[in-house]
């Protein structure tokens, strides 16, 4: 099968990128929502920086490959700490995820 070449354009806005330390994700039958949220912890209130919308097989395809690229970080580099849950943050609730 030959490889296909797609153009992906990145202006330098985007380019720069926003730091995030909490992601909340709701989801409906057609769609999971991703917003990533810069918190400072023990304050009640964050900014969400960016909105991922995406189908729920993109979403799938977005865990595999983290989930892939996760692993080939950690045998590089060492598997990584999560340690203890982060204080000051909203705890999980039904309908939403935390990370």
């Amino acid at each position: 099968m030959e490889e296909q070449k797609i153009d992906i354009n990145l202006t330098d806005e985007v380019a720069q990128g926003h730091y995030s330390n909490l992601t909340i994700i709701t989801h409906s039958d057609n769609e999971f929502i991703m917003d990533f949220v810069q918190m400072m912890p023990g304050v009640n209130k964050g900014q969400v920086r960016s909105r991922v919308i995406m189908t729920p097989k993109n979403a799938k395809r977005l865990l595999r490959a983290l989930t892939e690229n996760l692993g080939s970080y950690e045998k590089k580099m060492g598997v990584i700490d999560e340690g203890p849950a982060p204080q000051g943050f909203p705890p999980l609730t039904g309908g939403q995820g935390l990370a």
